[in-house]
């Protein structure tokens, strides 16, 4: 149907693709829905019975709505069914054509003109922006590639004081082999995180926010938001640390030169102040101007490296001897090895704690991902890049400085001895220097165990070592001021945490966060003014390395639900590393410090909890949502390999609402007594034409489920187009449930009009409790005094997101009952569901408190025995049930006056056939078979007195109970017509106060009191 015939006509040229909006909207001028606009030149020659723009190849050859694959087409996708930019819709394609004044316009179109046109009047927009020559463009904002955005950033980050100043203090006392281990172990968890980091980036298009982007997107809200809050608190407090190691090294500098300005603790407070607005003035100016801060910053680091190495291959003076410089030798090589482990901290984790925290920053190119040209090729290839050559950078400092410099020296010219002299003790006698008194008073001032400025000695211009010093804390603390507000930001313009989305505006090209900026640079001065962050430090390593675990485990959850949306075009990760990476994160944040494990995760498990408990309104097809899908999928399936058991029974109910917002009373008794329990399904049947109806089902469907969601019912919805109800109730009856969780009872509400409705509704409503019947279902009917149906006060809602919102009605199983009673009569043995469905409303909280009593009918000569027996069975029946009343007076003949009202309401719906033989009768019931012989009146006068006299017993027992739960008659089908067995129903339940349940099971046994 899509394709359109078209005559010989000279080819049209096309430029351009059509929108929606220029298939299916009417525009003004009298312009047709497939004229061409001003944004497509189709040079057509003649129109034929569509238009001239249809002649345009839109495809490959030849004439048709449909079109080709075009990247307008996936951009922004959201959810499964969004209409997308550009595309038809399948009414477009699959609905009949009709020619409107020469035009073919598709049925569907005309019947809901805006239905397509609404996603894609942006991009009309945008077509028409581009053709205006006279409009200003948009300035682009600035983008970085992979080096100079990810690359260099990481390497910054990674690389901080711990290189200049702990480094050759580790290696002298772990030694190298172990420097080494403690260097490959730190940067596998890195690697680890930067393939898991890889996979997840590449794995679509990546905005802006960083981590807590690619976590939330991944994992969902919940996880998400917790770490982005807290993982942009650490980088705010993280500014605060790099800038303060920079200004403690320059109080140390000024101590040296006796220039101190206040004093040492002030003088840290004046100089991080003053340094940290100076960096805040450099984020101020933009993305280009900080990315030209930190490129500065990283040849100065490089200089100081190369100076350093250059350093090791001069030959060392007779201060730097002095010092324990003696420049490459092999023994000094072999010394320092093994390890030597002195004071508290002298431990291999001891050490892998404090060395840590210099293999993190590699997050650093991913939070800044919005600002990146590919961020899919840049984090990838950046990330890896930084961490391989960052660690060859440790590597080969460890190497290179336990080569030269002995562990202990003494720094006195004093101490130089002729090579063999006797008492001297240690390495470097055999180089002419005595440092045996220093070694064994433990007083040595020099070499790498007691010297953190060994690389400054070493190298061949000191200088330069204090500025790259000054290089690795001020990149560092940059590229955390840069990090926190953008990630920040995106945290902010999502809404999950109330009272931030103050700081969330942007400004400028780039959308800067001005206002995240000034609430971090707050955040810093505040833990500056501190000039003590040694109790701070653990826990920002806890919550760098709590989102390496999640990252981590990100990868490992996407890769492991199998979802067809899981695919990276990053291949060199593996799940099961990820987990392993996710693990040992874990496992380092509390060897690093135990306590500040637990604050980290007290926190995450707070802010998971608040977004669980809120429930945002997001929807980003996390992994989660994929492995909810997996377990209830394997669940399913597992379930239907298990043969049912009574002892598992569950009361699965499929409710007739209609529109559930039309019934809340019936909704609400069903998910009380099935929430947390069993299935509740909600159906509807649309009466009419499927073309007509089949719209209202899809815009209506998302409507109902939510205002369930509201009402925090946990219930399913669904409908069926039929022609009638009886055949549409029969469809949800076989279809309705998957496997094992299909419905095996039939709510329904007590039709009120049965005597005023159609003769053919009446007979449908009965057949819909037969049909139940013949599907081995149970059957519930419920009659409340005041009736179920509210839709006349509601005036049915169009629009699905007014019936979200509509104000919620109140109904009785809202509210606690209080100590009023739940009134069983159990009068025919069904199978037990009479006595389960009130059992199991008894347990809610709001019926607690009523008392249940049972009736069961009995003869007034055996009233003990049958009450003991009764009373015997429900105890072996664990329901709690001792209030057991026996109804003797169930079989006396009810008063004149009930019999009376009784026959009067029959009277309308007799055939009067003066009990003539069966054909005769048949013959006079053509066309209407609810009326009711003479003869089926008085073959059915004892069942029909019963339902009198059971009448005047719920009035004289059941008048103030909180809930009537009672066994219906049954009728037996093609025997009693439908108006006899609704007399029935109506006079059984007639003029009761509190709501009626009629329950009826299928005759087996939903009850047991066996163990197996």
């Amino acid at each position: 149907m899509a394709e359109l015939p078209i005559p010989d006509l000279p080819p049209a040229r096309c430029s351009g693709r059509f929108t929606i909006s220029t298939l299916l909207g009417m525009e003004e001028g009298g312009r047709g829905p497939y004229t061409p606009t001003e944004g497509s030149s189709c040079d057509s020659i003649q129109p034929t019975h569509l238009s001239s723009s249809t002649l345009c190849t839109r495809t490959f050859g030849y004439n048709t709505v449909d079109v080709v694959p075009a990247y307008e087409h996936y951009a922004n996708s959201k959810g499964v069914g969004d209409l997308r930019k550009g595309r038809p819709s399948l009414a477009d394609l699959h609905s009949i054509l009709k020619v409107t004044g020469g035009l073919a316009v598709p049925i569907a179109s005309l019947a809901s003109p805006g239905h397509a046109a609404a996603p894609c009047e942006v991009s009309a927009g945008l077509e028409e922006a581009e053709g205006e020559p006279g409009r200003d463009s948009v300035p682009e904002p600035v983008r970085f590639g992979w080096v100079k955005g990810v690359m260099i950033r990481c390497m910054l980050n990674i690389w901080g004081v711990i290189l200049y100043l702990r480094l050759p203090w580790i290696t002298a006392q772990a030694g190298i082999a172990l420097t080494w281990l403690i260097i490959l172990m730190s940067v596998t968890v890195t690697t680890i995180t930067g393939l898991s980091i890889s996979a997840i980036s590449t794995n679509g298009k990546v905005k802006s926010g960083g981590t807590y982007f690619l976590i939330s997107r991944s994992l969902g809200p919940e996880l998400g938001g917790s770490i982005g809050l807290i993982f942009a608190f650490a980088n705010a407090v993280a500014v605060a640390m790099h800038t303060v190691g920079f200004a403690e090294t320059v109080r140390d500098l000024l101590q040296e030169h006796n220039s101190l300005i206040v004093d040492p603790t002030n003088d840290i407070r004046i100089i991080g102040v003053i340094t940290v607005t100076v960096l805040l003035g450099i984020s101020l100016a933009g993305m280009e101007w900080e990315a030209k801060a930190q490129i500065l910053f990283f040849l100065v680091i490089l200089v100081s490296f190369i100076n350093y190495l250059v350093g090791t291959v001069i030959p060392a003076t007779a201060e730097k001897q002095a010092k324990g410089f003696f420049s490459y030798r092999a023994d000094i090589f072999a010394q320092n090895f093994v390890p030597n482990w002195r004071g508290p901290e002298g431990s291999f984790f001891g050490l892998f704690s404090i060395f840590f925290p210099s293999a993190t920053g590699i997050l650093a190119g991913a939070n800044i991902s919005g600002d990146l040209k590919d961020p899919a090729v840049a984090i990838p290839k950046g990330t890896l890049m930084a961490i391989f050559w960052t660690t060859m950078s440790y590597l080969v400092l460890s190497a290179t400085i336990g080569a030269c410099v002995v562990r202990d020296a003494s720094g006195s010219l004093n101490d130089s001895v002729a090579v063999g002299s006797p008492g001297c003790e240690g390495l470097a006698c055999s180089f002419g220097w005595n440092f045996t008194a220093c070694t064994q008073q433990q007083s040595c001032r020099y070499g790498l165990s007691n010297y953190y400025q060994s690389m400054s000695m070493v190298s061949g211009f000191g200088p330069l070592i204090t500025a790259g010093i000054f290089g690795a804390t001020l990149s560092s603390a940059l590229a955390c001021l840069v990090s926190a507000p953008k990630v920040f930001q995106c945290l902010c313009k999502d809404q999950l945490y109330p009272l931030i989305g103050f700081f969330g505006k942007g400004y400028g090209k780039n959308s800067e966060p001005i206002r995240g900026y000034m609430l971090t640079y707050v955040i810093a001065i505040g833990f500056i003014l501190i000039a003590e962050l040694n109790a701070i430090a653990p826990i920002i390593s806890n919550f760098f390395l709590c989102s390496y675990a999640l990252i981590n485990f990100s990868c490992f959850h996407a890769s492991i639900t199998n979802s067809p949306g899981w695919r990276p075009s990053f291949r060199y990760y593996s799940k099961w590393t990820a987990l392993f990476g996710a693990a040992v994160s874990v496992v380092i944040m509390f060897l690093l410090t135990w306590w500040a494990a637990l604050i980290a995760f007290g926190i995450v498990i707070f802010l998971l909890g608040y977004v669980l408990y809120k429930k945002p309104d997001v929807n980003w097809g996390s992994s989660m949502q994929a492995s909810s899908y997996n377990m209830a999928l394997n669940y399913s399936v597992g379930l239907s390999e298990v043969d049912e058991h009574i002892k598992n029974y569950r009361p699965q109910c499929l409710v007739l609402t209609g529109p559930p917002n039309f019934r809340p009373a019936l909704v609400d008794f069903v998910g009380t007594f099935t929430k947390n329990l069993s299935l509740m399904l909600c159906g509807n049947v649309l009466i009419g034409p499927r073309k007509q109806k089949m719209p209202e089902s899809r815009l209506m469907a998302d409507g109902h489920t939510k205002w369930l969601m509201k009402r925090k019912i946990k219930a399913f919805y669904t409908d069926v187009v039929a022609e009638d109800l009886r055949s549409g109730v029969q469809m949800l009856i076989q279809a309705a449930g998957l496997g094992k969780m299909r419905p095996n009872i039939l709510v329904l509400g007590y039709k009120r009009n049965w005597r005023t409705a159609s003769p053919q509704s009446l007979e449908d409503y009965v057949g819909i409790l037969h049909d139940a019947f013949d599907f081995k279902y149970g059957v519930c009917l419920m009659r409340m005094k005041e009736g179920l149906n509210v839709s006349r006060v509601l005036q049915a809602h169009v629009d699905p997101t007014a019936l979200a919102c509509e104000q919620q009605a109140s109904t009785i199983f809202q509210s606690k009952q209080g100590k009023k009673t739940i009134d069983i009569y159990w009068l025919f043995d069904d199978g037990g569901l009479t006595l389960l469905i009130p059992y199991l409303l008894g347990r809610k909280k709001r019926w607690a408190k009523c008392k249940i009593r049972v009736f069961v009918g009995g003869q007034i000569n055996r009233m003990d025995e049958e009450r003991k027996a009764i009373v015997s069975l429900l105890s072996k029946f664990r329901l709690g049930f001792h209030e057991v009343h026996i109804l003797p007076d169930i079989n006396q003949k009810p008063r004149p006056e009930h019999i009376k009202r009784f026959d009067e309401l029959i009277a309308p719906f007799r055939l009067n056939d003066g009990f003539k033989d069966e054909a005769t009768v048949n013959e006079m019931r053509q066309g209407c078979p609810w009326k009711i012989s003479d003869e089926e009146v008085d073959k059915n006068r004892a069942k029909s007195l019963r339902q009198v006299r059971l009448n005047e017993i719920l009035l004289d027992y059941s008048r103030d109970a909180a809930l009537i739960a009672i066994t219906p008659p049954i009728g037996r089908k093609g025997r009693c017509p439908s108006s006899l067995y609704m007399a029935w129903l109506e006079t059984l339940s007639q003029d009761l106060r509190p709501p009626i349940i009629l329950t009826r099971g299928n005759q087996e046994n939903v009850l047991t009191f066996y163990c197996q």
